[in-house]
């Protein structure tokens, strides 16, 4: 099991830094910005930006930049024609993950004309992709629970016997009780491996898609915008929402789908695990930009109705 958690690991590290998104910078090395919504106007971009004041920003850098560092608008197609083969290979991360999830986007978009909407329609078409995978971490989570009296014997069994052979019989009890109650270690790892690519891949395909990050969801929420520089530069403090949704949403999220530990001790690490990731996430969340926190609150809902749903049903076939 170990060595199947550091291959995945090594996967996941290898596609996240193969082909990541780059941002313009002037003369002192500072990333460019658009005043107005606080967006870092990223380098290699897919498309072409749309609006007089994008194209200005590009074109004023280009101004100051070597011939090495510029970038070519003319070369790049419209965002309503990006193709997941449009433009070069830039390796296995980019061709495989971000342009695919791009096009996806911009298509969605195209079609209900909302590129806030393609977002939401998009994480929802991925996340019921992705159902069977989930459904197996809540089952792995309730089997746990119930695998918890005799994970809590063969901890107190062997609370004072900390020697090598008793720690190996130890592990072989163990993996009996996993085997009795249907449990597979990897599984409740597996979803938050496929979680981190998902969401870098959303942070990428929004920030190199002009298009999505020039426009508004709702006529109020602009897409590209921070929470931070929208309530502590434009003074737009509804943004709040995102950062109470996200922050909400994630811990429900993690409650709801933890699995129990072997022991108190490792349960209480658990939480604090948890507490960790939810604080992280919150904070992180005054710097995303609103479509990318607009995705990563349909995921938890999502997950959060699911786990609710599949518990149900679970506990209704007792009954019967």
């Amino acid at each position: 099991m170990k060595n199947k958690v550091k291959i995945i690991l090594i996967a996941v590290i290898l596609l996240n830094f193969t082909g990541c998104t780059t941002y313009l910078k002037d003369e002192d090395g500072k990333v460019i910005q658009n005043k107005v919504t606080g967006q870092s106007l990223t380098k290699n971009i897919l498309c072409q930006p749309e609006t007089d004041e994008i194209v200005k920003l590009y074109t004023d850098y280009n101004l100051t930049a070597s011939a090495d560092k510029k970038v070519n608008l003319e070369s790049l197609d419209k965002c309503s024609e990006l193709t997941p083969a449009t433009g070069k290979y830039e390796g296995i991360w980019t061709t495989v993950f971000v342009k695919p999830l791009a096009w996806l986007i911009i298509k969605l978009g195209n079609l209900v004309k909302s590129y806030g909407f393609a977002i939401i329609i998009s994480t929802l078409i991925i996340r019921f992709v992705l159902y069977p995978f989930t459904k197996k971490q809540v089952m792995q989570s309730e089997n746990m629970k119930k695998a918890k009296p005799d994970l809590d014997k063969l901890e107190a069994k062997y609370k004072n016997n900390q020697t090598q052979e008793a720690s190996m019989q130890k592990s072989q009890e163990m993996m009996s009780i996993y085997k009795k109650y249907g449990i597979n270690p990897i599984t409740g790892c597996l979803m938050s491996f496929i979680q981190i690519p998902l969401f870098f891949a959303y942070l990428e395909a929004i920030s190199r898609i002009p298009s999505i990050f020039e426009e508004t969801f709702l006529g109020i929420f602009q897409l590209g915008t921070s929470p931070a520089v929208a309530m502590f530069t434009n003074h737009q403090y509804y943004y709040i929402i995102f950062i109470v949704l996200i922050a909400g949403a994630t811990y429900y999220s993690f409650k709801l789908n933890a699995g129990v530990s072997m022991g108190k001790e490792q349960e209480k690490q658990m939480k604090i695990m948890m507490n960790i990731m939810v604080v992280f996430m919150t904070i992180a969340t005054f710097s995303i930009s609103t479509g990318v926190a607009l995705y990563w609150t349909v995921s938890n809902l999502f997950t959060i109705v699911q786990g609710l749903l599949v518990k149900r049903g679970k506990k209704n076939a007792k009954n019967y």
